[in-house]
C-alpha cells in the first residue's frame, strides 16, 4: 500500500513538473527578446545531443566519437524534407538535384521523426563492425564515421549541394517550444531507459563487460540498443539545429561538434543524465558569454588584436582542468536529486 502511494505521488509530481515546463516553454517567447530566445533554443538542442551522447558514452561506457555524423544525417534529412521543390531547384548550384530529392517532402514534426529513424537505422547497420572492437579502437572507428559522412556530403552535390550546403531552410514558428519539448522528451525517455533493466545491463557493460558476458548479458544487443537510441535523438537534434540555423553545410558538422559535446558530458559527469543537462547550460551559456574573446581585445588601453577561436582554447583548458582535478565531473555518475538525498542520509533511485 505504501509503495503504491509513493508511486502515485511520484507520478503526480512528474506530471506537475511536465505541465510547469510546458507552460514555461509557451511563455518564453513572450518574455525574452529574439537573441535570448535563440540562445535558449540552442541550449535545448544541445541538451538533446548531450543526454543522448551520454547514454552511449557515459552510461554504457563506450568511447564513441560519432555524434557529428548522426547530427549531420538528421540535419540534412530534415532540411531536404521541409524544403519545397522550387527552393531545391533554385538552391542547387554545383549539380542539378536528383529527381527523388525533389520528390521528398514532409511536415516539420514528421521530418524530425524520420530524421531520427534514419540516424537510428544507420546506427544499427554500423553496430556490427563498430562493436567488434573496444576502447581506443572503438573511438577511432566511430571518429572515422563522422569524417565519412562529411566527405559524402561534400562529394554528392546532387543530394546535398556539396560544400555549399543548404540554405533558406524554413524556420518553424514556435521553434523554441519544440526544442524544449523534445529536450524534455529525450531526457525523460533516456532516464526511464537508464532506470530499466536495460539500463542496469548498460551500466554492467560499462563497469566490466567481460563480467557482464559471464552473467549472460547479450552485450552486443544492449550496446546496439544504446547506440541506436542515442543516434535517434541526435538525428532529431540535428533536424532542430537545421531549422534554427536555416543554413547548413558539411563544415558545420566537423569534429569540433563532438568535442564540444564531450566537454559537456565530462563536465556534468559521465553517466549522469542531469549532469549532461547542467554541463550543457554551463558550456553553451559560457560559450555565448565568452564571445568577446573572438573580438579585438584591449588591455589597459592597449590593442591586443583579435584571436579567432580563443573560445575553443578556453573550452580545451576547461576539459584539461576537469580531467586533472575533477575526473568524475560535477555530479559523477549520480543524478541531481541523488546528491540532495545523500545529504539527508537516504538513497535515491
Amino acid at each position: 500500500m505504501l509503495n503504491a502511494t509513493t508511486t502515485a505521488g511520484a507520478q503526480l509530481r512528474n506530471l506537475a513538473i511536465i505541465v510547469i515546463c510546458i507552460a514555461l516553454l509557451a511563455g518564453i517567447n513572450v518574455v525574452f527578446n529574439d537573441y535570448i530566445v535563440r540562445v535558449i533554443s540552442t541550449i535545448f538542442i544541445f541538451m538533446i545531443l548531450a543526454v543522448s551522447y551520454n547514454l552511449i558514452n557515459g552510461v554504457t561506457g563506450q568511447l564513441s566519437l560519432e555524434p557529428n555524423g548522426f547530427v549531420a544525417v538528421g540535419a540534412y534529412v530534415t532540411a531536404l524534407l521541409i524544403l519545397s521543390s522550387d527552393s531545391k531547384v533554385d538552391m542547387f548550384e554545383m549539380a542539378a538535384p536528383s529527381p527523388w530529392i525533389l520528390s521528398l517532402h514532409a511536415g516539420f514534426l514528421p521530418a524530425l521523426l524520420i530524421s531520427g529513424l534514419c540516424a537510428a537505422a544507420l546506427a544499427v547497420c554500423l553496430a556490427v563492425p563498430v562493436f567488434r572492437v573496444r576502447g581506443d579502437y572503438l573511438a577511432i572507428v566511430t571518429l572515422g564515421f563522422g569524417f565519412i559522412i562529411k566527405i559524402l556530403a561534400i562529394n554528392n552535390p546532387q543530394i546535398t549541394n556539396g560544400a555549399i550546403g543548404l540554405n533558406d531552410i524554413p524556420q518553424q514558428p514556435h521553434l523554441l517550444f519544440w526544442c524544449g519539448l523534445f529536450a524534455l522528451l529525450a531526457t525523460g525517455m533516456i532516464l526511464q531507459l537508464v532506470w530499466s533493466k536495460y539500463g542496469r545491463m548498460m551500466k554492467a557493460i560499462r563497469d566490466d563487460e567481460d563480467a557482464a558476458i559471464a552473467m549472460g548479458v547479450n552485450t552486443f544487443r544492449i550496446k546496439t540498443c544504446a547506440f541506436a537510441t542515442s543516434a535517434f535523438f541526435e538525428g532529431i537534434g540535428g533536424g532542430l539545429l537545421a531549422s534554427l540555423l536555416t543554413t547548413i553545410s558539411p563544415g558545420l558538422f566537423d569534429f569540433m561538434l563532438t568535442f564540444q559535446l564531450l566537454i559537456i558530458i565530462v563536465l556534468g559527469g559521465l553517466g549522469s543524465t542531469t549532469g549532461a543537462l547542467l554541463g550543457t547550460v554551463l558550456v553553451v551559456g559560457s560559450g555565448e558569454w565568452l564571445r568577446f574573446l573572438d573580438q579585438p581585445l584591449q588591455f589597459f588601453g592597449h590593442d591586443l588584436g583579435a584571436y579567432p577561436g580563443l573560445r575553443m582554447v578556453v573550452f580545451s583548458l576547461l576539459l584539461l582542468i576537469i580531467m586533472l582535478f575533477a575526473r568524475e565531473g560535477l555530479l559523477g555518475k549520480k543524478e541531481i536529486w541523488q546528491i540532495g538525498r545523500r545529504s539527508r542520509g537516504y538513497g535515491g533511485k
